[in-house]
């Protein structure tokens, strides 16, 4: 029995090691399982969908995003009971083969048609709905603000950072970083790429504003789960706030009755500023009316005296 002993476990451990040397890591993509090597590249199944993704590049939006939702929903360990999550921005999307977002997506019953960013364009109606094109988001704004500090950045400094890391760890071209502005405290990227600039090798401007906006945030998509620690001039800068906007190729399509409670705001802030003003009048009318009230008594009394 001994040989036979000797020859399973050899076996097992020439298994184990072809295993080993088929499996790989994703440094790119955290959310992933059953990593192998096919054709030389790391290629994992994405959580989630079950897509395959290629783990030399970024990994769609879409795909990230369904990952974090069903990541979200594995209740893998038990939360503290004051813990709550910050899902603002947050569904399960439909995603494409390719890992596109679909034009369509809905919440139950609820619908609505989204960008290539995966970001509501239109109002929300029932499961009729018809989204009858995926519309490119061709300009992305990152604004972000630094801590208070006594001196401001220097703007080349920070631009050549912004740049490079953009360029080097989310694998975009430069050519699509159009502005990188400074004005403290504030910091604006500019990202343009528009369907006929953007070829099928680069990587889309909302898969990087995406990743992007994690790193900053402290909850890194990479393997590492470093997030970005950004240095200018050697000197490490606190990010604040960071705000993501979206300019599509077609205008969005929302209803007045979307932007009421706006404008309903923007109204009752308007007829306080009114009524303040009228009741600031009033009051200095009727201050003024008991002076000159006041002033008529003090004459007639002296005309009064002179004339006794």
């Amino acid at each position: 029995m001994k040989p036979l002993c000797g020859a399973a476990l050899l076996l097992l451990l020439l298994c184990a090691a072809a295993a080993a040397q088929n499996s790989c890591v994703c440094l790119k993509n955290k959310r992933v399982t059953n990593c192998r090597m096919e054709s030389g590249q790391c290629r994992c199944d994405a959580i989630g969908s079950g897509a395959t993704v290629d783990c030399n590049t970024l990994t769609s939006k879409c795909l990230l995003m369904k990952a974090e939702v069903m990541g979200s929903k594995s209740g893998r360990r038990e939360k503290p009971k004051d813990a709550f999550e910050d899902t603002d921005g947050l569904y399960d999307p439909e995603c494409e083969n390719s890992g596109a977002f679909k034009a369509k997506q809905c919440n139950g019953t609820t619908c609505w048609c989204v960008n290539t960013a995966g970001v509501r364009r239109t109002d929300k109606h029932d499961t009729d709905l018809k989204c009858n094109q995926l519309v490119r988001t061709m300009w992305i704004i990152i604004e972000m603000k630094h801590a208070e500090r006594d001196t401001p950045l220097n703007a080349e400094s920070l631009k050549k950072f912004f740049t490079e890391t953009i360029t080097s760890r989310y694998l975009l071209n430069g050519r699509y970083i159009t502005n990188v502005l400074y004005e403290k405290p504030y910091i604006t990227i500019d990202l343009k790429q528009n369907s006929s600039e953007k070829s099928s090798d680069d990587v889309d401007i909302a898969d990087v504003a995406y990743y992007f906006e994690k790193d900053v945030k402290g909850q890194s998509i990479f393997h590492n789960n470093v997030g970005l620690n950004v240095s200018i001039d050697n000197e490490p800068v606190k990010l604040e706030k960071t705000v993501v906007y979206y300019v599509d190729e077609i205008a969005p399509e929302f209803s007045m009755k979307s932007q009421t409670p706006g404008l309903i705001a923007v109204i009752v802030v308007v007829v306080i500023a009114i009524v303040a003003a009228i009741v600031v009048l009033v009051l200095t009318r009727r201050r003024k009316g008991k002076y000159v009230k006041a002033e008529v008594k003090e004459m007639n009394e002296m005309h009064r005296g002179l004339n006794a």
